[in-house]
C-alpha cells in the first residue's frame, strides 16, 4: 500500500448546510492519485462525512460507506481512514461518516443522519464520481448496528428523518457488519451489564420494547434487503456472537445472500480484525457485489 501524506487538513468551522453542501477542505494524497474531501456538512444537524475519490476516472465508481463504533456515545470518522483507504486504490470511492452520539440526541437520531448520508451521496454522485447503483456500507460494533439497519429498514418511513435531500434513496447495496449487536431485547438478557443501549435508546431496553424493536435490524428483515457479510470474534466479551448468529437466521429466512464469518481469537474489534485474510474477506464480498455486472441492487 502506498504511504498516505497530508491526508488530514485542518478543521472547518460548521455552520447549518443551505440548500447546497458547502465547500469542504480539499487534500491531494495517496501519491496526487486522489482528493480527500474533509467535513462535508451533509444534514441538518451538522454532521460530515470525509470523501476520497480518484483524480481522474474514467466513469463513476461503487462507494463504500464507513461508519465508527464507539458505543454511539464517542469515536470519530477520522479513525476508521485505515479501514477504508485501502479500497480507496481498488476502485472505490471511499467516505467516512459522522452521526449524532448520544450524549446529543437518542434513537433514532443516529440512522437519521446515516441515512441522510446515503442521500447525499446520490444527490452529489456526479460531483465525486459515484455510482449511485452501487453504494455499500460498513462499520464496527454501533457502526455494525448503524450499517445492518441500514440495510434492512429501506423504505422504513418513519426512519429516514429529515435531515436533507428527501428526494434520493436511502437504500444501500450491500452490508458489512462487524459485530453489531442487532436485537436490543435479546441482547439485553445476554448482555444485562451493558447500560449503553440504555443511553441510545433514552431508557431501559425492557421497558421500551417498541422502541428497542425499531432500533433492532433484526426486526426489519426482509426479501429486498442487500446481501450482508458479518463477521465477529470468537472472544468478543462485549457484544455477544449470539447477536451475528441471530441476524445472519433473520437474514437467510427471508432469502437474501448472507455470509457469516468467525474471526478465531478475535476480541471486540483489535488486531486479528486487521489481519490481511480478514481484510481480504471484506474486499471479495464488495467486490462481488458492488463490481459485478449490472447493478447489485436495483433501486426502486
Amino acid at each position: 500500500m502506498k504511504m498516505i501524506c497530508g491526508i488530514l487538513a485542518a478543521a472547518m468551522l460548521l455552520a447549518r448546510p443551505g440548500p447546497a453542501a458547502q465547500a469542504a477542505e480539499r487534500t491531494v494524497v495517496l501519491d496526487g492519485e486522489f482528493y480527500l474531501d474533509e467535513d462535508i456538512v451533509f444534514s441538518r444537524s451538522g454532521r460530515t462525512m470525509d470523501i476520497l475519490h480518484p483524480v481522474e476516472t474514467s466513469g463513476p465508481l461503487p462507494a463504500i460507506v464507513w461508519i465508527h463504533g464507539g458505543g454511539w456515545g464517542a469515536g470519530d470518522k477520522r479513525r476508521g481512514a485505515r479501514n477504508i483507504l485501502p479500497f480507496a486504490e481498488r476502485g472505490y470511492v471511499c467516505v467516512s461518516i459522522s452521526y449524532r452520539l448520544t450524549d446529543e440526541a437518542v434513537f433514532p437520531a443516529q440512522i437519521h443522519d446515516c441515512k441522510a448520508a446515503i442521500r447525499y451521496l446520490r444527490a452529489h454522485a456526479g460531483q465525486y464520481g459515484i455510482d449511485p447503483d452501487r453504494i455499500g456500507v460498513w462499520g464496527a460494533s454501533a457502526g455494525g448496528h448503524l450499517a445492518a439497519l441500514l440495510g434492512t429498514s429501506g423504505g422504513i418511513t418513519g426512519l429516514e428523518g429529515d435531515e436533507g435531500w428527501p428526494d434520493f434513496s436511502s437504500r444501500v447495496q450491500a452490508v458489512c457488519d462487524w459485530y453489531g449487536p442487532v436485537d436490543f431485547y435479546s441482547a439485553a438478557h445476554q448482555a444485562p451489564e451493558d447500560r449503553r443501549p440504555e443511553k441510545l435508546l433514552g431508557g431501559e431496553v425492557l421497558e421500551n420494547r417498541e422502541l428497542a424493536a425499531l432500533a433492532s435490524p433484526v426486526s426489519h428483515a426482509t426479501p429486498d434487503d442487500p446481501p450482508f457479510l458479518i463477521m465477529h470474534g470468537s472472544r468478543d466479551d462485549v457484544v455477544p456472537m449470539k447477536q451475528s448468529r441471530l441476524l445472519k437466521w433473520a437474514l437467510s429466512r427471508q432469502g437474501v445472500p448472507v455470509y457469516f464469518s468467525v474471526v478465531r481469537g478475535g476480541e471486540h474489534g483489535g488486531e486479528r480484525f486487521e489481519q490481511e485474510k480478514v481484510r481480504a474477506k471484506v474486499m471479495k464480498f464488495f467486490d462481488a457485489h458492488l463490481k459485478g455486472p449490472g447493478p447489485a441492487q436495483a433501486l426502486p
